[in-house]
């Protein structure tokens, strides 16, 4: 009897030890990651302010030229990496914004059990796929494809790791518009019916205006998506840094930038070795500002059923 007296009072300690310890762990791994973003942020923002004691912020956000290797007068401006990286995005996002709109509508609204279990794990098989062989699909196959239909395009252009891009972040729309309209109580529907709607009418009058903050909130994370991307534009894209609004032509994004500098002979403490911090604050506060705006839209416009 005793034994067994004693062997509770070793659970409950041991049980109250295990308490204790749990959430310190837990904790433990949340201040991890704070520690890590707030080390990232200090570490861009110092190298950068070392970098625009060299070169002036005006030039660097308002030129349109980008010579950071040449030896006579090396010219920093963000601005053709900025055009390069919108140009992609934009090509991206009217890619990836029907097909997965519409595909998450015929998974929400159309298709049946059996369909969807088979064809949503197929669709977010493509978010497992490596950039880096999304990044030589575009070089290899949707180039030479596009240039047989547009005979002045480059061999490195904005079109083809933008259309691949909007593929790559196809998933990331369908899975995330579906969930959102799944959301929505299938009461609606039923009350949209018995009045006479039809299927259609019931899609886009009633469940997508329900879900309008989740689908909205799906096109934005895939738009910050596209912006981070790198490995598809530094094989497809080129690393011409033009000024330009022609999507035929080669162009460089602040990601391959990045890229590029860090795998050449860029030595520590020069200006180009700091434009790499000073492009990276930017790309940090373009994600960032997505991101933030993302959230604010499912706050914003969220529907609680």
């Amino acid at each position: 009897m005793q034994d067994i007296i004693k062997n509770k009072k070793q659970s409950k300690n041991a049980l109250r030890i295990v308490e204790k310890t749990i959430p310190v762990l837990l904790f433990a791994a949340a201040f991890v990651s704070v520690i890590t973003t707030v080390g990232i942020v200090f570490t861009l923002i110092g190298e950068t302010i070392m970098f625009f004691r060299e070169v002036s912020f005006f030039e660097f956000y308002s030129g349109t030229v980008l010579r950071p290797l040449s030896p006579v007068d090396p010219q920093f401006s963000i601005l053709p990496l900025i055009m390069g990286t919108l140009m992609t995005t934009l090509i991206a996002v009217l890619v990836a914004v029907p097909i997965g709109l519409t595909t998450a509508i015929y998974l929400s609204e159309y298709a049946s059990k059996r369909a969807r279990k088979v064809l949503k794990p197929m669709i977010e098989v493509l978010a497992g796929i490596p950039t880096i062989v999304y990044g030589f699909f575009a070089f290899t196959f949707v180039t030479p494809v596009l240039r047989d239909v547009i005979p002045g395009l480059s061999a490195t252009n904005a079109l083809s790791p933008g259309i691949v891009m909007g593929i790559m972040i196809i998933p990331l729309v369908a899975s995330l518009s579906e969930d959102a309209m799944n959301s929505v109580p299938n009461s609606m529907r039923e009350g949209a019916m018995a009045l006479g709607a039809t299927q259609l009418e019931v899609t886009f009058r009633v469940v997508i205006p329900a879900a309008i903050s989740g689908i909205i909130a799906s096109f934005v994370l895939g738009i910050s998506r596209a912006i981070g991307e790198t490995m598809i534009v530094t094989i497809a894209s080129g690393s011409s840094k033009n000024f330009t609004f022609d999507i035929t032509q080669s162009m460089q994004t602040m990601t391959a930038y990045i890229v590029e500098v860090t795998s050449g002979d860029a030595a520590a403490g020069t200006p180009i070795y700091y434009s790499i911090y000073a492009v990276a604050m930017t790309l940090f506060v373009f994600t960032l500002t997505m991101n933030m705006l993302a959230r604010y839209i499912s706050k914003r416009f969220r529907e609680v059923y």
